[in-house]
């Protein structure tokens, strides 16, 4: 059976990535419980727009836990208290009745700012762009079966494609690092036969990209706690290995010719 919650928000409020930012307390009576965070926060905006006030902006798209865009931080923690949920998954019977809810945006410099709660998270798409694909032939595709892939690195290789690319990892990090991220992305290509080909062009350049735009990985775990898809950091150690490999292959390619 639904309830009503009476809450009170405190949400952050920031013009621009250059704009000095501030809390704004924010009254949200008759929640229904069985809301989702995001319906909760429609609903402040339409009485906010009623009484000729702004819109808090935030960012989402597919609603369904998939497109990794609801990134918010939840009295704390990334994408609110329920483990393994994005934001727009989580819904307000997590809540006691009278709480304060505390709502930020992710918090890294290689994140700023757009407005409110939503930032740039475009430094993932610089990782991406890095090595973050395979080449292959244009023709017919070739037939399911011609590829034998063993189930347990499929499986792996599913784990890892899990990733939403949410800046979860990265906001609960720390030292703001993108490891979980970028081994995952890395991994999800480098376990597959596909992806062989530039396994060691593809590890170096990616992680060179991340260490350039983010903070460096000191083995804290908050990153795998924080990830609404329980992302494992045996991803990490795995591209730490490849990456290694291909520092020693690649200038032995090099010195060739």
């Amino acid at each position: 059976m639904s309830r009503e919650l009476n809450l009170t928000l405190k949400v952050w409020r920031q013009d621009g990535p250059d704009a000095p930012g501030r809390f704004d307390t924010i009254a949200a009576p008759g929640i229904n419980d069985e809301m989702s965070f995001l319906e909760m926060l429609d609903l402040v905006n339409e009485r906010l727009i009623a009484e000729g006030q702004e819109a808090i902006v935030f960012d989402h798209d597919c609603r369904e836990g998939i497109c990794g865009t609801c990134s918010l931080m939840i009295d704390g923690q990334a994408h609110g208290p329920q483990k393994g949920t994005a934001t727009c998954q989580l819904h307000m019977r997590k809540f006691d009745d009278g709480a304060e809810v505390t709502i930020e945006p992710w918090r890294a410099t290689a994140f700023p700012v757009i407005k409110d709660l939503m930032v740039d998270r475009s430094a993932f798409d610089r990782i991406v762009e890095a090595g973050g694909f395979i080449t292959a032939e244009t023709g017919g595709a070739p037939d399911a079966n011609m590829t034998p892939i063993p189930k347990p690195v499929a499986d792996s290789a599913m784990d890892a494609a899990a990733c939403i690319g949410c800046g979860a990892c990265v906001a609960a990090c720390p030292n703001s690092a993108a490891q979980l991220f970028t081994s995952a992305k890395v991994g999800h290509l480098n376990l597959l036969p596909q992806g062989q080909a530039e396994r060691y062009q593809r590890v170096e350049a990616m992680v060179d990209t991340m260490e350039e735009l983010f903070g460096s990985c000191t083995n804290h775990g908050e990153c795998e706690e924080a990830c609404p898809k329980e992302i494992s950091i045996d991803f990490i150690a795995l591209m730490n290995k490849d990456y290694l490999a291909a520092k020693f292959k690649n200038r032995k390619l090099l010195s060739r010719k």
